[in-house]
């Protein structure tokens, strides 16, 4: 098995502790081996912002994501910019409240941001889409990515970052939640 994932959106989401979170629930409380790169524009908070993640089952010889299996896109620019790049069949999950999918693309959709101002900080939507993603892959399981977590984010925000997770885990998927 090997999977190639792209986290996409814009500085200032979390991307990249998104990424390093979901690396380290694979390779570290998980029994797979990953890989991360990280890239983002000059204006780092507000520009482009990708974290790409090779996951597999056994040494990873080659480091980087060419096709994505899996995307994940936070923001519009995002989605516009990297679809083109995933797999013709990838599993792409959005943020319905920041993007519009292509009209003949299949997403997984969440209110990811919406849902984490609800809990009272947007800065969480990246926790609230890592439940989500966890929920709707086998790659990794919530354990591993709640034990990430602990160990990720500063102490006093691990109870609000594993609340959010744990409502983008919950988040129920139905007809309505898939665009077609």
């Amino acid at each position: 098995m090997r999977k190639e994932i792209r986290i996409s959106g814009f500085g200032g989401q979390g991307v990249g502790l998104a990424g390093f979170i979901l690396g380290k629930a694979f390779s570290i409380f998980g029994e797979l081996e990953a890989v991360m790169t990280q890239s983002y524009g000059p204006e780092a908070r507000g520009g482009a912002s990708s974290v790409n993640i090779v996951v597999a089952d056994r040494p990873i010889d080659f480091p980087f994501v060419q096709n994505a299996d899996i995307l994940v896109a936070l923001s519009q620019e995002a989605y516009t910019r990297n679809r083109p790049e995933a797999k013709q069949e990838a599993l792409v999950f959005i943020d319905h409240g920041l993007v519009s999918p292509f009209d003949e693309d299949l997403v997984l959709k969440i209110p990811a941001t919406e849902l984490a101002e609800k809990l009272g900080s947007r800065i969480v939507a990246n926790m609230v889409m890592l439940g989500f993603f966890a929920a709707h892959t086998e790659l990794v399981q919530p354990e591993a990515v709640k034990k990430s977590i602990e160990t990720s984010v500063l102490p006093r925000t691990i109870p609000l970052n594993l609340q959010a997770f744990q409502l983008g885990f919950e988040y129920i998927l139905n007809k309505e939640q898939i665009l077609e």
